[in-house]
């Protein structure tokens, strides 16, 4: 299912979004109203394996992450994360040792900080985070066609500013044609890209026919740039 047009608008808005991830719930509680009062959106779990599920999920700016959980620890929450993503990752640990910032930091981490802390050099931090990683991401995960936006890192959808609820599949057939700038799109490259289904295997290019065919409708006034170019695929033009 696809964000809803509020969580959307949040997530578009403001300084960003922070995942704390940490198993103290008086500490997630304190981290939330500190990051909400200087306009962040806030996201809290309390194991590495839901952090790691909401990171794939809700795409953050940036992860505040503990490393003494039980089960999976941080360390190896910030290996699985690092295999496929790049959101910057703040270990805030009771952890002191040299070895252990070391390690933290060889494994990936953008940042080391120790408990106890102060909140306003912790503020501080994630926003020098976010500060060096954004200009980046902006220039890679954002891709426009005529009124159409469309913010890849955070799996968001906009027609003329305003945003469109896509489910997975839809957001990444869209991706798919705003990232060919203007070419066509054969039925079989969206089977690989989209579905992961390798020539070796049959899926019926029906299917992405009507997966098209929603995404044309949810574009609204929009719609017409995606153009079905006849036994060969679609184009979604840019002028």
């Amino acid at each position: 299912m696809g964000l809803s047009v509020a969580t959307i608008v949040g997530e578009m808005s403001g300084k960003g979004t922070v995942l704390i991830a940490d198993d103290e719930p008086d500490l997630r509680r304190a981290l939330r109203f500190a990051f909400e009062h200087e306009g962040y959106r806030v996201l809290t779990v309390s194991s590495a394996e839901q952090g790691l599920k909401l990171v794939a999920r809700r795409r953050p700016d940036v992860v505040i992450l503990d490393v003494g959980f039980p089960g999976m620890d941080g360390y190896e929450f910030c290996r699985r994360l690092r295999q496929t993503d790049g959101t910057p990752i703040l270990f805030l640990t009771a952890r002191k040792s040299e070895t252990e910032r070391v390690l933290g930091l060889r494994l990936g981490g953008d940042d080391y900080l120790t408990k106890p802390f102060s909140t306003p050099e912790l503020l501080a931090r994630v926003h020098a985070l976010l500060r060096r990683a954004r200009p980046e991401e902006t220039a890679r995960d954002l891709l426009r066609a005529g009124e159409i936006t469309i913010d890849v890192s955070r799996h968001a959808a906009l027609v003329q500013g305003r945003p469109i609820a896509l489910s997975p599949k839809e957001f990444d057939c869209l991706k798919v044609l705003a990232q060919a700038n203007g070419r066509i799109v054969a039925r079989r490259a969206f089977l690989t890209r989209v579905w992961g289904v390798g020539k070796d295997i049959e899926l019926a290019t029906r299917t992405v026919d009507q997966h098209v065919a929603r995404l044309r409708r949810k574009l609204g006034p929009e719609g017409g740039r995606l153009l079905t170019i006849p036994r060969v695929g679609y184009q979604l033009t840019r002028a």
